[in-house]
């Protein structure tokens, strides 16, 4: 089984609450670490697991580990887009297209069970993809394991 790791960036801080300290240096090493830690601790229908390697409010990256036994939900971003670049691992990354069994997660967020349409494109080490905001997008036939390192953009 594969496994893909992704280094996930925000940029959610909720309102009235103090953005965390920064820390803005990670080192590879450290990285390495996070994906061992995220095999080990991982729950078996954990879809993601999320760590943060640096911060500077109001951005945050994470490590985001992902393995293709566990499906995670399609998304949309209605006010930001979201950067992504490969640490390890492939997938297949679904932009465009409708979601389906569409549900509102949050004030500027959807989800669905998958998409329905879309342009399909093979994710692997070293890979960036930008998003834009109002984009369906969703991860999938990831070969094991998955890590991203994603951003998250706020768009005016």
């Amino acid at each position: 089984m594969r496994t893909v790791a992704l280094l996930f960036v925000s940029a959610i801080v909720a309102p009235g609450q103090t953005p965390p300290a920064p820390k803005l240096f990670a080192a590879a090493g450290d990285v390495t670490a996070m994906i061992a830690k995220a095999k080990a601790e991982r729950k078996p229908d954990q879809a993601n697991f999320i760590q943060p390697i640096v911060r500077l409010a109001p951005y945050n990256a994470n490590l985001e580990y992902r393995v293709g036994s566990v499906a995670a939900p399609a998304s949309v971003h209605e006010t930001e887009a979201e950067l992504f670049y490969v640490v390890e691992g492939t997938g297949t990354m679904v932009t465009g297209g409708k979601l389906v069994d569409e549900k509102r997660t949050n004030a500027s967020n959807l989800s669905g069970t998958k998409i329905e349409g879309g342009e399909s494109r093979t994710l692997s080490k070293g890979d960036f993809l930008i998003v834009p905001a109002g984009t369906p997008h969703w991860i999938t036939g990831i070969d094991g394991a998955l890590a991203l390192m994603t951003l998250h953009l706020p768009v005016k």
